[in-house]
């Protein structure tokens, strides 16, 4: 996918000049330089925790383990409205 940057010329000419010395593009120099900084913000992203919000009981009762999700929903609200 191409995309247009605007980068600073001092710093342009520091990558022009690492990429003729390493015989690579100033396309692969940017792009290693964007992996590394998605790589090391992700690494340092607190990981998502789901609070555990679970109630006491003892599972499923008997008689509701084979029903389907959207009959144990129907069954939630059979008694509401009236």
């Amino acid at each position: 996918m191409k995309t247009t940057l605007d980068i600073s010329d001092p710093l342009l000419d520091q990558i022009r000049a690492i990429a003729a010395r390493d015989g690579e593009t100033l396309r692969s120099l940017v792009e290693q330089g964007l992996r590394k900084v998605v790589a090391e913000r992700q690494a340092k992203a607190k990981p998502f925790k789901l609070r555990n919000v679970s109630v006491g009981g003892h599972g499923l009762q008997p008689g509701v383990a084979h029903m389907s999700m959207h009959e144990l929903i129907l069954m939630g609200y059979e008694h509401r409205g009236k």
